[in-house]
């Protein structure tokens, strides 16, 4: 059964499988699509590949998350602009309708003074799609907090037109969940569904296995008037086998299924 709010798949939920393994694991267990995070695999660079892996298992790309990483730095370009820009024309081929994109690096100077009228216009340029700009969060090492974003890790408090809300990255930042979405307000375009601890660092737990408020936000979503997608967006790499990892993806799908279903008044 698909629910309103289609349940996404992040290739990056597979890693160190590769991109195609989450075509094959997001129509295994019933998801409604799939997001591409492009980075050294050459299948996620690539539309011909992803459309035919698209078709092949009956699963559409319906995010991409542009590669900003600091290990995807030189995929497609040194250039963010020419990466950000590759993403949305991968994402308009695959009929996408969303990008995701990070704040810019503190080193990034060019790219950071100019990302607000850089992000319109090649949003301009791609009539439809949203050009979600994620919540990130402070690093915090040897009992320092430095923060690697330029103006900051939080983008409500510059304001653009489309965010998305990760939960994990609200942990690693001690904010709450839903006072981020209310800043967000009509804005909120996309969820990076993932739990955390508050610990200070980026976990990315299945939904329910960590501190946050996660059903609350997915009760909360229409109430909002969310009309975007979430994407499971969680940390597999110690699964011991395809079959643990494949339970972790059943349960965060069927957590996510669970609460859209059941929403509550935004003010409840």
């Amino acid at each position: 059964m698909t629910s309103r709010v289609p349940v996404l798949l992040s290739s990056s939920s597979v890693f160190p499988e590769r991109t195609a393994a989450a075509f094959q694991l997001a129509a295994a267990l019933g998801y409604d699509g799939v997001e591409v995070m492009v980075w050294t695999d050459a299948v996620s660079q690539d539309a011909g590949a992803l459309r035919g892996l698209a078709k092949h298992y009956g699963v559409p790309v319906l995010s991409v998350h542009a590669p900003c990483l600091l290990v995807t730095q030189r995929v497609w370009s040194p250039d963010p602009w020419e990466r950000l820009r590759r993403a949305a024309e991968l994402a308009d081929t695959l009929e996408a309708p969303t990008v995701v994109v990070h704040p810019p690096f503190t080193w990034q100077r060019d790219y950071a003074r100019t990302f607000a009228d850089g992000l319109a216009t090649v949003a301009a340029r791609f009539t439809g799609l949203h050009l979600a700009v994620e919540n990130m969060y402070p690093v915090r090492m040897a009992g320092r907090q430095f923060v690697p974003y330029a103006p900051g890790w939080d983008p409500t408090d510059v304001g653009y037109p489309a965010y998305t809300l990760d939960l994990s990255h609200c942990a690693a930042s001690h904010s709450d969940p839903l006072a981020m979405a209310d800043r967000m307000g009509a804005g909120l375009a996309h969820v990076h569904l993932g739990d955390g601890t508050g610990e200070g660092r980026d976990e990315h737990l299945v939904p329910g296995r960590g501190t946050q408020p996660c059903a609350e936000l997915l009760r909360s979503l229409a109430g909002r008037g969310f009309t975007g997608s979430v994407a499971v967006e969680v940390t597999t790499r110690g699964a011991k086998s395809r079959a643990v990892r494949e339970a972790d993806l059943r349960d965060s799908l069927t957590f996510a299924r669970a609460h859209l279903t059941a929403p509550t008044p935004l003010n409840a």
